[in-house]
Parts: structure tokens; C-alpha cells; sequence
């Protein structure tokens, strides 16, 4: 063979393997699944080298792979190039092990802070993507798995024949690098000395039901309170303004005029009592165990938060329920676990229950209380399954207001099929708590399963959880909380007075004691992302219960939770959640229809720098000048012909309410 014969088979070789998964072309090739995976995060299970995160043979549209990394949407890994790495190649997608649920993941590369790869959302059964991205010159790379916008239930996600191609030092697999320092700027200023009621402008009950509301109102006390065109049946109390008594018998609207006073000035709000059969004409405020007491949950820490929920000012601007979580009932083996009429028995740490719930009441507050429709709850507590009526009866007769029905081990006892199935236990207990003689307000928690915003209402929910936990993780590049919310925001259409899209609880201040131990730790998220995670879930109209320490409250958290401003954007009576403007890798536009005819209106950024922001009149829908306010600092800020543009930090929020100038 002569040289020239030769040569052109050499570079018929090279060009053949150059084509071949998981050869390498620009050095030496160092397989993903050689780097320490204990560094790769996962929203579920552990992620595993050459194999699923379920441990089997990785497959993506029917085509298995030998090489690579199975994982679990949010999942993100950090690399340390070490300055080697030329090249980075993978095929990816949705494993093969989902079958026919609904598994959808987008996979996204960022190096040095650039993103330099995005797959789009992929769905289950759909062929790998190829992945080919050069990395000359790159320090630090990020590979990101998010969950395609929806829930994170079944997510199973593979990098398949990942490799770098490496000259010189092999990349390292490092843990997440720390959090930006950023100091917490209070933005908000505090309440004045002169009265200013807060709260809804209506409020929903049923005819003939016990009825409680604590006139929410900031000012320098004492204040003396009176109501105006109180309905038969109804009292209020001059020093607390706390009303109390029976709703009238008669369906209907009744208006009344709230007025609270002191010795500086005196404050005056219209407020509207409509007696029919849709309660939370505005979305649920208030405070949950779950994320800071777990399983050690007592009935001194609710009567401490009730207390609390005064003391704090949190009741003042609306905070109206004090929400135990599981763990309060009998736990397995803990008998008996029902009293002689069959009704559900709380555990030690509950002595006195009734007493509890009067304790929050006398505070003119609201007591919440949670069950699953399985036999045990996700703690291993006692569920109502088979007791549903007994156990509704006995929480009314306790005086409970509010109750979290957690799907949890009913899908070992669940009948039917499709939608059916998801809708029948929700739809029972829908039916026994509009029987009681009490108003309760149900919260459906089923993680989003079977579209449940599609038809939550028709099984008498108020709202329904939208997603699976938040948590306290913080996913990659962007907090948790973001995709729960970005999932959250899709189902907009849905939400309406009286029933709500919950996308899970404000997880901000000291938080996340994990099971096992005694104390937790002031959150991981920074300043702007914090007023971010309030100004969004404020523009979703979602219930807004926070889940962190109320012994631990400081001024910053109470900035973030008690702007009034911000909390009359979720609590706007023409119940309208905020639809999506815009949306992309950098940032993030909201924008909700307010009932005296503003617009409020949310830009987020999403990168990690600060970046300015616009929206044009035309995409909001607006026409001519508009008046502008930064509710945050609540200030006006101008007015602007055509376009509002803000300068945003990094992870931060500019929300402004507009309203037509002149």
C-alpha cells in the first residue's frame, strides 16, 4: 500500500471513530460516570454510574446505552474543569423506566455563568438528544437537569454516553460553591402610628355557620373598633375588633363599613360579608408546622405561634390561620387510636386539643388541622380511612376552621381508575365538611396528580396543591421555589374566588430542623430571592402560609411577610391569578389583572448578575400613559408612556402596579 493509500485510510478511521459513541476526538475521554456522583444532586433517589436512577439499564426511546448517568429532575452537578476539558458530549433525555407517565425534563449547561447548552423539554418515549458543546478555555461547568416546567413526578433523567475530552488535568466533581453574600435590605417600610385597615374586601361563609374575623389593622394601640351595618348575629369587640357570632340565615351580600381609630387619626374600609355556599373568596393566610417542626410538632407550639401571629404584627396585615401539619394524631402502633364513637384520638403531645383551638380563637384567629384519606399518613400517624365522617365531625366539634387532606398512603387502599381515582377521596370529604356546622376550608394535598387544578373545585376544594414539596433544597443554579412556581404559573385559568392554586408553603427566616434533630438554621436563600419568592406567590393568588420558626421572627422576614402592598396583590377580590408575559432562561414576566382596573406586574431575573428588564404596553395589554408604584419600597416611581424597564439584581424582583395616568 503506498503512502498515499495509506493516509486516506487513516483518516477514514479517525473520521469513522470521530462518529462512534463514546470515542474520543480531542484527547483523552473521561466517562461522566467516573466523577464522584455523591456531588450530583437529585429531586428523588440517589444518582447512579451506567445506571437509572431506579438502578436499571439506561434506555431513552427504546435505545439502550451502556455508559452514563441516571438522575432525577432539579438535578445539578458542578465541574471543575481544571482547564482541561475541551469538549463535552452526551445523549439525553427521559429514561425508558417512567412508561407511560408523564415524565418531562429539560437539560440545560452552564459554563462560567454563560448558558451554552439548552435540550428543551423533553417528554418520555421521545428519542435522546445530542449534546455536543465545546468547553475551550471554560473553568466551571454546570450540568442541570430542571423538570420541564411541570411537577417533578417522574422525572427520571439520563445523561447517556457522557463524556469530556480532556488535554491535560481531568475535570473534579465539587459541591455546590457557597451563596453569594448579599446583605438583606428591609425595603419595606414599617407601618405608620395612624390606623390603616388591611385585608380582603370580602369575605365568604355559609349561611347560619359560627363566624370569627379579626379586623386586620396596623397602627399605634390602643384602637377602638366599630363596624357599621353589622348583621344580626354579629358583634364585634371595641378593643380587639375581633367579630364574632353567627353568619345570618339568609344568603346574600351584606356590606359593612370597618372603622378603627386612636388618639392620632381614624381609618375607615368597606368590607363585604357574602353568604352563600364558596369560601376563600381570597386565597388562605396564615402559618404551618410542617417545615420547621416535623414529627416534634406540640400543642405548645401552636399556641406560642397563635401568640405569636399577634405579637409579630402578622395578624395585622391578614395572617389569619395557625395550621398544625401531620404528626399531631396516634402514631402506628400507639393504641387505641379512636375513642368509642370511632373519631380519630390526638396523641401525648396534643393533652387538651379543644383547648388549643380555643386559645388560637380567643386570639381571633382560625385553627387548621391535617389528615390523609389513607389508613396513615406520610409520618406514619393515624389517616381517616373508613372513618371520614366521624373524624370531619370531631374536628368541627374541636372548632377546627381549615384542613389539609394529604393523599399519602390512599394509593394503597384507592379504587377506580383514571381521574376517578384521584377525585373520589377528595370528593367524600368534600361532601361530609359541607355538612358540618362549622365553615372549613379544604385544601386538597395530592402533589398535582391527575391535573387535579382541573377539577378541584368539583370536589368542593379551595385550593389544591399544584406540585410535589417545595422542600428546602435549592435545586441548580435558581432555589427551589422558582420551579415550583414557574409549574405553578401554567395553571392560571384554573384559579378563581373560592379556589385557589397552591403552590406549597413560604419557606423564608429560620426554617428546616431535618427529622432526627432539634435545631434548624435561618434560610439558604439571599435577600432578593426571598422578596422574588414573595412577589411571586403573591401575583399567583396562592394561599400564603409560612412555614418558618415564629419563635425566630427578625425584621427582614417580617418585611418579606407583612408588606401590605404586596399581600393586596394576592388578596385582590377579582381573584385573578397573574398569566406569563414573558419567559426564558434570563428572566421572567408576570402580570395580574387588579379589580379597580391596575395592573400589577412582576420582572424577575433569573441569571446570576443583574440585568434591566422592559415590558411594552402592547404586551401588557395597556394603552397610554400609566402611573407607576414600586410596592416593595411602596413609593411611586413615575409615569411612563410606553414601556416600564427596571434594573434587577441578581435572582431579585421589581414589582410595580400600574394604573392608567389621568
Amino acid at each position: 500500500m503506498n503512502h498515499a493509500s495509506r493516509f486516506g485510510l487513516m483518516i477514514l478511521v479517525v473520521n469513522v471513530l470521530a462518529c462512534l459513541p463514546g470515542v474520543s476526538y480531542g484527547g483523552t475521554r473521561v466517562p461522566l460516570s467516573t466523577l464522584d456522583l455523591g456531588k450530583m444532586s437529585a429531586g428523588w433517589g440517589t444518582p447512579v454510574a451506567n445506571k437509572s436512577i431506579q438502578s436499571k439499564p439506561l434506555s431513552i426511546g427504546g435505545h439502550v446505552f451502556a455508559e452514563g448517568v441516571g438522575t432525577h429532575a432539579p438535578s445539578i452537578l458542578w465541574v471543575d474543569l481544571k482547564g482541561g476539558a475541551s469538549r463535552f458530549t452526551a445523549k439525553v433525555g427521559v429514561d425508558d423506566e417512567v412508561g407511560t407517565n408523564p415524565g418531562s425534563v429539560d437539560f440545560r449547561i452552564v459554563a462560567d455563568d454563560q448558558t451554552v447548552y439548552r435540550s428543551g423539554v423533553l417528554k418520555a418515549g421521545a428519542a435522546a438528544k445530542e449534546v455536543d458543546v465545546d468547553l475551550t478555555g471554560k473553568k466551571l461547568l454546570m450540568l442541570i437537569v430542571t423538570d420541564g416546567r411541570d411537577s417533578k413526578n417522574f422525572d427520571h433523567a439520563d445523561w447517556a454516553d457522557a463524556a469530556f475530552d480532556v488535554v491535560g488535568n481531568r475535570p473534579v466533581a465539587i459541591d455546590a460553591p457557597p451563596v453569594p453574600q448579599e446583605p438583606k435590605i428591609i425595603l419595606t417600610p414599617k407601618p405608620g402610628p395612624r390606623p390603616m385597615i388591611h385585608g380582603p374586601r370580602l369575605f365568604g361563609a355559609r349561611p347560619g355557620r359560627p363566624f370569627l374575623y379579626r379586623i386586620p389593622c396596623t397602627g399605634t394601640r390602643p384602637l377602638t373598633f366599630q363596624v357599621d351595618g353589622l348583621p344580626d348575629g354579629l358583634t364585634v369587640d371595641s378593643e380587639t375588633g375581633i367579630i364574632t357570632g353567627h353568619v345570618p340565615a339568609q344568603p346574600g351580600e351584606y356590606a359593612m363599613r370597618l372603622v378603627a381609630q386612636n388618639r392620632l387619626a381614624r381609618d375607615e374600609k368597606q368590607f363585604t360579608l357574602v353568604v352563600g355556599d364558596t369560601l376563600a373568596l381570597t386565597p388562605p393566610m396564615g402559618w404551618n408546622s410542617w417545615y420547621i417542626h416535623y414529627q416534634r410538632v406540640t400543642e405548645q407550639h401552636m399556641r406560642n405561634a397563635a401568640d405569636t401571629m399577634i405579637q409579630s404584627g402578622m395578624a395585622d396585615v391578614g395572617y389569619m390561620y395557625v395550621n398544625i401539619d401531620d404528626c399531631w394524631m396516634k402514631r402506628k402502633g400507639d393504641e387505641p387510636y379512636r375513642d368509642g364513637q370511632g373519631a380519630v384520638l390526638p396523641n401525648a403531645k396534643f393533652p387538651d386539643i379543644r383547648g388549643m383551638v380555643a386559645h388560637i380563637h380567643a386570639r381571633g384567629l382560625r385553627a387548621g388541622l391535617y389528615t390523609s384519606p389513607g389508613p396513615w399518613t406520610c409520618g406514619g400517624y393515624v389517616g381517616a380511612y373508613q372513618h371520614e365522617t366521624e373524624d370531619a365531625r370531631e374536628f368541627a366539634g374541636w372548632g377546627f376552621d381549615f384542613l389539609k387532606y394529604d393523599w399519602c398512603s390512599y394509593s394503597k387502599v384507592a379504587t377506580g381508575a383514571g381521574r376517578e381515582r384521584m377525585m373520589k377521596p377528595y370528593r367524600k370529604m368534600g361532601a361530609i365538611l359541607k355538612t358540618l356546622d362549622r365553615d372549613v376550608v379544604f385544601n386538597l394535598c395530592q402533589y398535582g396528580m391527575g391535573n387535579v387544578w382541573e377539577w378541584g373545585a368539583d370536589v368542593e376544594g379551595n385550593c389544591w396543591r399544584t406540585t410535589g414539596d417545595l422542600g428546602l433544597a435549592r435545586g441548580d443554579q435558581l432555589p427551589g421555589f422558582y420551579h415550583i412556581g414557574f409549574a405553578n404559573a401554567q395553571h392560571a385559568k384554573y384559579a378563581k374566588p373560592g379556589h385557589w392554586n397552591d403552590p406549597d408553603y413560604i419557606l423564608i427566616g429560620w426554617v428546616g430542623a431535618a427529622r432526627g434533630q432539634t435545631v434548624g438554621h435561618p434560610t439558604t436563600l439571599t435577600g432578593n430571592e426571598q422578596y422574588s419568592y414573595m412577589s411571586l406567590w403573591s401575583l399567583m393568588a396562592a394561599p400564603l402560609i409560612f412555614s418558618g420558626d415564629m419563635a425566630k421572627l427578625d425584621p427582614f422576614t417580617i418585611n418579606v411577610l407583612c408588606n401590605s402592598e404586596v399581600i393586596d396583590i394576592d388578596q385582590d377580590a377579582l381573584g385573578r391569578q397573574a398569566r406569563v408575559v414573558t419567559q426564558d432562561d434570563d428572566h421572567l414576566v408576570l402580570a395580574k389583572q387588579m379589580e379597580d382596573g391596575s395592573l400589577a406586574v412582576g420582572l424577575f431575573g433569573l441569571t446570576a448578575t443583574s440585568q434591566s428588564i422592559s415590558v411594552t404596553w402592547k404586551q401588557l395589554g395597556l394603552r397610554g400613559k400609566q402611573r407607576a408604584r414600586d410596592l416593595w419600597r411602596q413609593q411611586d416611581i413615575g409615569t411612563f408612556d410606553t414601556r416600564f424597564a427596571a434594573k434587577v439584581p441578581r435572582h431579585g424582583v421589581c414589582l410595580v402596579r400600574l394604573w392608567p395616568e389621568g
